[in-house]
């Protein structure tokens, strides 16, 4: 179900089709005329953002899906998956290119640089993997955290890589050397997703602990605290202006906020339950938030999009 904040009850399409929880979400972006699911029924699903249809069913993986995305020339999807392998398909065929295998555990986030050459996997295992997309080659292997990888992400010039994980704290790795070049500690409990923003100013880390933190990516200095979520933070992402951060928590609340101050601009409600995956449009004026909505048919994805041109 979409729909938006001016007129929340207008419902424009329905995204039917998974037999289980949606679990993650991704535009294409820049184009943004497609929008890839992940599910726990071990598919992954090709929508037009237009109209709501279903252009491919990915099917492949043997467990179920957990993240996504599209690489920068939106030609390829990757997804990884409990079952230990991320898979690459192909956006217009709707094929299967490749499978990643390596990892000894779930794969539970992925991402392309912005050339699109490199993928970066991060997983159950304690590590992060480096691959070569054309070949399916493991360049490096990231070896440091003490815990489960929850998130990683490449910043914009695909000179840096940053994690993190289940231990609490968040690394920088230098992706040509696989190099650890810091690590940030402060939360109190598990760190569930990370990000750059889009010129690679700042780093932001999301947490068990219900708070999310602002970082130099140059200093690797704290900047700001966000506190105000009344659970768990899953998702954190910059707007593509760098200027706002939208979370995602299992308060059942998105929240955005401004970058330099950290202060809370807008709760954003709508869900009747915890929110799984949230991100930007291309131009930064919307949002979509998504997670599995138990009062209707099993599967559907249910998603708010909020208009945030005042904001």
């Amino acid at each position: 179900v979409i729909s938006s904040s001016r007129s929340p009850t207008l419902e424009l399409h329905t995204l039917e089709g998974h037999r289980n929880v949606v679990y993650a979400i991704a535009f294409n972006n820049p184009y943004g005329d497609k929008i890839a699911t992940g599910s726990f029924d071990k598919t992954c699903k090709l929508w037009c953002a237009e109209t709501g249809k279903c252009f491919h069913t990915f099917r492949g993986h043997t467990a179920e899906i957990v993240c996504l995305a599209f690489n920068p020339q939106s030609t390829l999807v990757a997804t990884g998956s409990m079952d230990t392998t991320a898979k690459l398909w192909d956006v217009k065929t709707g094929e299967e290119v490749a499978t990643l295998t390596g990892h000894s555990a779930e794969i539970i986030s992925l991402s392309f640089n912005t050339v699109g050459d490199q993928l970066v996997t991060g997983s159950f295992d304690h590590t992060v993997s480096l691959w070569d997309v054309s070949s399916g080659r493991r360049v490096h292997t990231l070896i440091g955290h003490r815990g489960e990888i929850s998130s990683v992400q490449f910043n914009w010039d695909c000179s840096l890589i940053i994690t993190g994980s289940m231990d609490k704290s968040c690394r920088v790795w230098e992706a040509v050397s696989g190099k650890c070049l810091a690590t940030l500690a402060g939360h109190k409990d598990e760190v569930l997703d990370v990000c750059f923003d889009y010129t690679g100013q700042f780093i932001a880390t999301a947490s068990a602990d219900g708070t999310a933190w602002v970082y130099s990516a140059a200093s690797y200095q704290s900047i700001a605290r966000l506190e105000g979520h009344e659970g768990e933070i899953s998702k954190i992402c910059f707007n593509p202006q760098g200027s706002r951060i939208l979370t995602a928590s299992v308060d059942k609340t998105a929240r955005l906020w401004d970058v330099q101050s950290g202060v809370c601009l807008q709760v954003l409600e709508g869900h009747t339950d915890e929110i799984f995956s949230s991100t930007f449009n291309y131009e930064g004026d919307t949002i979509i938030t998504g997670n599995s909505f138990p009062s209707v048919k099993p599967g559907i994805f249910y998603c708010v999009f909020f208009d945030i041109v005042a904001i």
